[in-house]
Protein backbone atom coordinates (compact mmCIF):
# COMPACT_ATOMS: atom_id res chain seq x y z
CA UNK A 1 0.00 0.00 0.00
CA UNK A 2 0.56 3.74 -0.11
CA UNK A 3 0.62 5.95 2.66
CA UNK A 4 -3.03 7.41 1.42
CA UNK A 5 -4.34 4.15 0.86
CA UNK A 6 -2.63 2.23 4.84
CA UNK A 7 -4.24 5.04 6.30
CA UNK A 8 -7.81 4.75 4.56
CA UNK A 9 -7.65 1.04 5.52
CA UNK A 10 -7.13 1.87 9.08
CA UNK A 11 -9.74 3.72 9.42
CA UNK A 12 -11.88 1.17 7.76
CA UNK A 13 -10.61 -0.95 9.90
CA UNK A 14 -11.91 0.75 12.97
CA UNK A 15 -15.33 2.07 11.06
CA UNK A 16 -15.82 -1.98 11.10
CA UNK A 17 -14.57 -2.42 14.40
CA UNK A 18 -15.91 0.30 16.41
CA UNK A 19 -19.25 1.97 16.33
CA UNK A 20 -18.07 4.62 18.40
CA UNK A 21 -15.29 5.99 15.80
CA UNK A 22 -16.85 8.86 13.44
CA UNK A 23 -14.70 10.45 10.71
CA UNK A 24 -15.15 14.05 9.67
CA UNK A 25 -13.94 16.90 8.34
CA UNK A 26 -14.15 19.43 5.10
CA UNK A 27 -14.71 17.08 1.70
CA UNK A 28 -13.71 14.14 3.15
CA UNK A 29 -17.16 12.92 2.77
CA UNK A 30 -18.51 12.50 -0.57
CA UNK A 31 -15.27 13.34 -2.39
CA UNK A 32 -12.85 11.42 -0.34
CA UNK A 33 -10.62 14.14 0.91
CA UNK A 34 -8.13 16.56 -0.73
CA UNK A 35 -5.57 13.77 -1.05
CA UNK A 36 -8.12 10.72 -1.55
CA UNK A 37 -7.30 9.59 2.07
CA UNK A 38 -10.96 8.96 3.34
CA UNK A 39 -12.10 7.97 -0.62
CA UNK A 40 -14.98 4.94 -0.68
CA UNK A 41 -15.44 5.08 3.45
CA UNK A 42 -18.59 7.57 3.67
CA UNK A 43 -20.23 5.24 0.36
CA UNK A 44 -19.02 1.91 2.73
CA UNK A 45 -20.11 2.97 6.28
CA UNK A 46 -22.34 5.40 5.66
CA UNK A 47 -22.98 9.65 5.99
CA UNK A 48 -24.10 9.67 10.00
CA UNK A 49 -20.50 7.75 10.41
CA UNK A 50 -18.20 9.70 7.69
CA UNK A 51 -19.40 12.95 6.89
CA UNK A 52 -18.73 16.44 5.89
CA UNK A 53 -18.83 19.91 7.66
CA UNK A 54 -18.56 23.22 7.02
CA UNK A 55 -14.88 25.26 6.68
CA UNK A 56 -14.82 26.00 10.29
CA UNK A 57 -11.79 24.09 11.93
CA UNK A 58 -12.71 25.51 15.10
CA UNK A 59 -15.74 23.90 14.87
CA UNK A 60 -14.65 20.67 13.93
CA UNK A 61 -12.28 19.90 16.69
CA UNK A 62 -14.69 21.76 18.99
CA UNK A 63 -17.72 19.18 18.01
CA UNK A 64 -15.14 16.16 18.32
CA UNK A 65 -14.10 17.35 21.98
CA UNK A 66 -17.62 17.40 22.70
CA UNK A 67 -18.12 14.06 20.82
CA UNK A 68 -15.12 12.19 22.46
CA UNK A 69 -15.83 13.75 26.16
CA UNK A 70 -19.35 11.76 25.62
CA UNK A 71 -17.74 8.11 24.98
CA UNK A 72 -17.50 8.33 20.98
CA UNK A 73 -14.07 8.18 19.46
CA UNK A 74 -13.64 10.58 16.45
CA UNK A 75 -10.96 10.61 14.03
CA UNK A 76 -10.93 14.50 12.26
CA UNK A 77 -9.31 15.69 9.41
CA UNK A 78 -8.10 19.32 8.98
CA UNK A 79 -7.69 19.82 5.75
CA UNK A 80 -4.13 21.14 5.72
CA UNK A 81 -1.67 21.53 9.15
CA UNK A 82 -1.75 24.85 7.84
CA UNK A 83 -5.74 25.16 8.87
CA UNK A 84 -5.31 23.93 12.50
CA UNK A 85 -4.72 27.46 13.92
CA UNK A 86 -8.62 28.40 14.31
CA UNK A 87 -8.94 25.08 16.82
CA UNK A 88 -5.36 25.93 18.49
CA UNK A 89 -7.55 26.82 21.70
CA UNK A 90 -9.52 23.88 21.04
CA UNK A 91 -7.14 21.31 21.04
CA UNK A 92 -4.66 23.18 23.54
CA UNK A 93 -6.95 24.05 26.04
CA UNK A 94 -9.84 22.22 26.33
CA UNK A 95 -8.83 18.43 24.48
CA UNK A 96 -5.45 18.14 26.16
CA UNK A 97 -6.93 19.65 29.54
CA UNK A 98 -9.79 17.23 30.11
CA UNK A 99 -8.84 14.33 31.98
CA UNK A 100 -7.02 16.62 34.23
CA UNK A 101 -9.82 19.48 34.54
CA UNK A 102 -12.30 16.66 35.69
CA UNK A 103 -9.97 14.74 37.49
CA UNK A 104 -10.29 11.77 35.11
CA UNK A 105 -14.01 11.85 35.12
CA UNK A 106 -13.89 12.55 31.61
CA UNK A 107 -11.20 11.63 28.60
CA UNK A 108 -10.62 13.03 25.09
CA UNK A 109 -10.27 10.28 23.36
CA UNK A 110 -9.53 12.08 19.97
CA UNK A 111 -7.19 11.98 16.81
CA UNK A 112 -6.26 15.19 14.44
CA UNK A 113 -5.29 14.27 11.64
CA UNK A 114 -3.25 16.65 9.23
CA UNK A 115 -1.20 16.47 6.09
CA UNK A 116 2.12 18.29 7.28
CA UNK A 117 5.10 19.77 5.23
CA UNK A 118 6.07 20.44 1.96
CA UNK A 119 6.31 18.99 -1.28
CA UNK A 120 3.72 20.72 -3.07
CA UNK A 121 4.65 24.12 -3.99
CA UNK A 122 2.11 25.32 -1.47
CA UNK A 123 3.74 28.00 -0.08
CA UNK A 124 3.31 29.76 3.49
CA UNK A 125 -0.34 28.82 3.79
CA UNK A 126 -0.52 25.10 2.79
CA UNK A 127 3.33 23.80 3.65
CA UNK A 128 3.67 24.21 7.42
CA UNK A 129 5.41 22.14 9.67
CA UNK A 130 3.94 22.73 13.04
CA UNK A 131 5.04 19.74 15.01
CA UNK A 132 6.60 22.05 17.57
CA UNK A 133 3.34 23.96 18.87
CA UNK A 134 2.03 20.62 19.72
CA UNK A 135 4.98 19.24 21.53
CA UNK A 136 5.19 22.25 23.91
CA UNK A 137 1.40 20.94 25.38
CA UNK A 138 0.76 18.59 28.17
CA UNK A 139 -2.17 16.34 27.88
CA UNK A 140 -1.06 15.63 24.16
CA UNK A 141 0.21 12.98 21.90
CA UNK A 142 1.96 13.59 18.58
CA UNK A 143 2.90 11.49 15.85
CA UNK A 144 4.70 11.56 12.80
CA UNK A 145 4.80 8.38 10.42
CA UNK A 146 7.21 7.65 7.87
CA UNK A 147 6.32 4.16 6.15
CA UNK A 148 2.72 2.64 5.40
CA UNK A 149 3.18 0.34 7.64
CA UNK A 150 3.60 2.69 10.47
CA UNK A 151 0.80 5.01 9.53
CA UNK A 152 -1.53 2.40 9.79
CA UNK A 153 -0.70 0.89 12.73
CA UNK A 154 0.05 4.21 14.57
CA UNK A 155 -3.38 5.46 12.80
CA UNK A 156 -5.21 2.62 14.62
CA UNK A 157 -3.03 3.11 17.89
CA UNK A 158 -4.31 6.51 18.20
CA UNK A 159 -8.12 6.21 17.63
CA UNK A 160 -7.94 3.65 20.49
CA UNK A 161 -5.95 5.89 22.69
CA UNK A 162 -7.92 7.15 25.40
CA UNK A 163 -6.37 10.59 24.98
CA UNK A 164 -6.31 13.49 22.06
CA UNK A 165 -3.63 12.72 19.51
CA UNK A 166 -1.71 14.94 16.65
CA UNK A 167 -1.79 12.47 14.12
CA UNK A 168 0.50 14.18 11.46
CA UNK A 169 0.95 12.77 8.01
CA UNK A 170 4.47 14.50 5.61
CA UNK A 171 2.72 14.70 2.14
CA UNK A 172 5.75 13.89 0.08
CA UNK A 173 4.99 10.81 1.59
CA UNK A 174 1.50 10.20 0.69
CA UNK A 175 2.23 8.59 -2.47
CA UNK A 176 5.83 7.52 -1.75
CA UNK A 177 8.81 10.40 -1.10
CA UNK A 178 9.15 12.49 -3.79
CA UNK A 179 12.15 13.41 -5.45
CA UNK A 180 13.23 16.63 -7.11
CA UNK A 181 13.80 19.99 -6.89
CA UNK A 182 11.91 22.86 -8.50
CA UNK A 183 13.76 22.56 -11.75
CA UNK A 184 12.69 18.51 -12.09
CA UNK A 185 16.29 17.27 -11.34
CA UNK A 186 17.18 14.49 -9.07
CA UNK A 187 18.26 14.43 -5.83
CA UNK A 188 19.42 11.11 -5.67
CA UNK A 189 16.98 9.80 -2.24
CA UNK A 190 15.57 6.51 -3.00
CA UNK A 191 11.79 6.23 -3.83
CA UNK A 192 9.58 3.75 -1.87
CA UNK A 193 6.18 4.41 -3.44
CA UNK A 194 4.46 1.40 -1.51
CA UNK A 195 5.26 -0.74 1.49
CA UNK A 196 3.82 -4.24 2.73
CA UNK A 197 1.10 -3.47 4.91
CA UNK A 198 -0.66 -6.16 6.49
CA UNK A 199 -4.57 -6.66 6.32
CA UNK A 200 -6.86 -5.58 9.33
CA UNK A 201 -5.75 -4.88 12.64
CA UNK A 202 -2.88 -4.58 13.90
CA UNK A 203 -1.09 -1.28 16.38
CA UNK A 204 1.85 0.19 16.77
CA UNK A 205 2.84 1.53 20.39
CA UNK A 206 2.47 5.33 20.44
CA UNK A 207 5.80 6.56 22.00
CA UNK A 208 8.43 3.92 20.29
CA UNK A 209 10.81 5.01 17.67
CA UNK A 210 12.16 2.43 15.34
CA UNK A 211 16.13 2.17 14.02
CA UNK A 212 15.94 2.25 10.13
CA UNK A 213 19.23 1.73 9.81
CA UNK A 214 21.74 0.13 11.88
CA UNK A 215 25.22 2.03 12.42
CA UNK A 216 28.16 2.90 14.37
CA UNK A 217 29.50 6.07 13.47
CA UNK A 218 26.77 8.70 14.18
CA UNK A 219 23.07 8.55 15.31
CA UNK A 220 20.85 10.59 12.58
CA UNK A 221 17.61 11.70 14.67
CA UNK A 222 14.54 12.16 12.27
CA UNK A 223 10.99 11.88 11.27
CA UNK A 224 8.62 12.12 8.58
CA UNK A 225 10.25 12.51 5.38
CA UNK A 226 13.53 13.49 7.11
CA UNK A 227 14.52 9.79 7.36
CA UNK A 228 14.95 9.16 3.61
CA UNK A 229 17.15 12.41 2.84
CA UNK A 230 18.86 11.14 6.04
CA UNK A 231 19.60 7.96 4.66
CA UNK A 232 20.29 9.65 1.13
CA UNK A 233 22.71 12.02 2.83
CA UNK A 234 24.46 8.63 4.85
CA UNK A 235 24.77 7.50 1.55
CA UNK A 236 26.18 10.35 -0.30
CA UNK A 237 28.93 11.09 2.84
CA UNK A 238 30.10 7.15 3.11
CA UNK A 239 29.16 7.48 6.71
CA UNK A 240 28.06 4.40 8.74
CA UNK A 241 25.15 6.39 10.80
CA UNK A 242 22.89 5.28 12.56
CA UNK A 243 19.70 6.49 11.64
CA UNK A 244 16.03 6.58 14.36
CA UNK A 245 12.95 7.06 13.19
CA UNK A 246 11.56 8.60 15.81
CA UNK A 247 7.68 8.74 14.79
CA UNK A 248 6.37 9.59 18.37
CA UNK A 249 7.77 12.90 18.96
CA UNK A 250 5.30 13.06 22.42
CA UNK A 251 5.92 10.79 24.27
CA UNK A 252 9.28 10.25 22.71
CA UNK A 253 11.30 7.05 23.14
CA UNK A 254 14.61 8.37 24.89
CA UNK A 255 15.66 4.64 25.48
CA UNK A 256 16.17 4.08 21.61
CA UNK A 257 17.88 7.47 21.20
CA UNK A 258 20.47 7.15 24.67
CA UNK A 259 21.18 3.93 22.90
CA UNK A 260 21.70 4.73 19.99
CA UNK A 261 23.82 8.12 20.96
CA UNK A 262 25.93 6.50 23.64
CA UNK A 263 27.42 3.43 20.94
CA UNK A 264 28.20 6.29 18.35
CA UNK A 265 29.02 9.15 20.54
CA UNK A 266 27.83 11.53 18.02
CA UNK A 267 24.30 13.00 17.22
CA UNK A 268 23.14 14.99 14.23
CA UNK A 269 19.01 16.30 14.51
CA UNK A 270 17.38 16.96 11.24
CA UNK A 271 13.70 18.47 10.83
CA UNK A 272 12.08 20.07 8.10
CA UNK A 273 10.54 22.77 10.27
CA UNK A 274 12.08 26.17 11.10
CA UNK A 275 14.93 26.01 13.15
CA UNK A 276 14.08 28.45 16.28
CA UNK A 277 12.39 26.69 18.97
CA UNK A 278 11.96 23.57 16.54
CA UNK A 279 11.81 19.72 18.02
CA UNK A 280 15.24 19.45 17.33
CA UNK A 281 16.52 22.04 20.08
CA UNK A 282 14.46 19.63 22.64
CA UNK A 283 16.09 16.82 20.93
CA UNK A 284 19.53 18.39 21.55
CA UNK A 285 18.79 19.04 24.74
CA UNK A 286 17.52 15.78 25.60
CA UNK A 287 20.83 14.03 24.20
CA UNK A 288 23.34 16.59 25.78
CA UNK A 289 22.05 15.53 29.64
CA UNK A 290 21.48 12.14 29.00
CA UNK A 291 24.27 11.46 27.03
CA UNK A 292 27.23 13.98 27.50
CA UNK A 293 29.84 12.05 28.49
CA UNK A 294 29.71 9.87 25.81
CA UNK A 295 29.55 12.95 23.11
CA UNK A 296 32.95 12.67 20.77
CA UNK A 297 31.76 15.95 18.92
CA UNK A 298 29.64 18.90 19.14
CA UNK A 299 25.47 18.19 18.58
CA UNK A 300 24.48 19.52 15.19
CA UNK A 301 20.70 19.99 13.94
CA UNK A 302 19.90 20.23 10.19
CA UNK A 303 16.52 22.12 9.56
CA UNK A 304 14.50 24.50 7.27
CA UNK A 305 14.76 28.38 7.26
CA UNK A 306 13.90 30.71 9.91
CA UNK A 307 11.70 32.75 7.36
CA UNK A 308 8.46 32.40 6.11
CA UNK A 309 7.93 29.28 4.04
CA UNK A 310 9.46 29.88 0.22
CA UNK A 311 6.95 29.04 -2.90
CA UNK A 312 8.95 28.81 -5.76
CA UNK A 313 12.56 27.72 -3.79
CA UNK A 314 10.94 25.27 -1.35
CA UNK A 315 13.35 22.36 -2.34
CA UNK A 316 16.07 24.84 -1.43
CA UNK A 317 14.08 25.23 2.24
CA UNK A 318 14.33 21.83 2.64
CA UNK A 319 17.82 20.23 4.40
CA UNK A 320 18.32 17.83 1.72
CA UNK A 321 20.75 14.82 1.22
CA UNK A 322 23.50 17.40 0.44
CA UNK A 323 23.10 20.06 3.14
CA UNK A 324 22.73 16.31 5.96
CA UNK A 325 25.73 14.68 4.20
CA UNK A 326 27.89 18.28 4.97
CA UNK A 327 26.66 18.22 8.53
CA UNK A 328 27.56 13.94 8.75
CA UNK A 329 31.20 14.53 7.57
CA UNK A 330 31.68 17.54 10.32
CA UNK A 331 30.67 15.59 12.62
CA UNK A 332 33.11 12.89 12.23
CA UNK A 333 35.94 15.58 11.41
CA UNK A 334 35.39 17.46 15.30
Amino acid sequence: MTMIEALRDAMDVKLAQDPKVLIFGEDVGYFGGVFRCTAGLQAKHGEERVFDTPINESAIVGMAVGMAAQGMRPCVEVQFADYVYPAFDQITQEAARLRYRSNETFTCPLVVRMPTGGGIFGGQTHSQSPEALFTHVAGLKVVIPSTPYDAKGLLIAAIEDPDPVIFLEPKRLYNGPFHGDHAGKSTGWSQHPAGEVPEGHYSIDIGTAEVRRAGTDVTVLAYGTMVYVAEAAAERAGVDAEIIDLRSLLPLDLDTIRASVEKTGRCVVVHEATRTSGFGGELIAEVQEACFWHLKSPLQRITGWDAPYPHATEWDYFPGPDRVARALTKAMED
